[in-house]
């Protein structure tokens, strides 16, 4: 099976290792300088990268720095969306929005220590 490689720019990577990691079954692969790290999970390769730690870390020609946050993000499939949330709010983890009934199932926006969204996702019943 084919890899999936995504990368998050993150405000700290020390303090978005074992959030990953702890909460959301992430492994680190490597973590070589402190503006980087490399976690897995499954076929999933998540990179990590701080602004200004070079590499895609780096500023743009106009001097424009990469920053964590906005919309896009990972889903991740839940069994029980409510005991996912209330053992991450016990926690500590910081979400977005309360849980959403749509109509494929339930939804709810997981932030990581930078602002960047995870989504916590259990379908419905077919």
């Amino acid at each position: 099976m084919d890899l999936s490689h995504i990368r998050y720019i993150v405000n700290n990577v020390d303090e978005a290792i074992p959030f990953y990691t702890t909460h959301l079954g992430f492994h680190l692969e490597m973590h070589p300088a402190p503006g980087f790290a490399l976690l897995s999970r499954g076929v999933i390769r998540l990179y990590l990268n701080q602004p200004g730690a070079g590499g895609a870390g780096a500023a743009m020609p106009d001097g424009t720095m990469p920053a964590p946050g906005g919309w896009n993000r990972m889903q991740f499939q839940v069994s029980d969306l409510a005991d996912t949330v209330a053992k991450l709010r016990a926690a500590g983890a910081h979400f977005r929005n309360d849980i959403v009934q749509g109509v494929g199932g339930k939804q709810i926006l997981l932030e990581d220590p930078s602002g960047n969204l995870i989504e916590l996702f259990e379908p419905g019943q077919q």
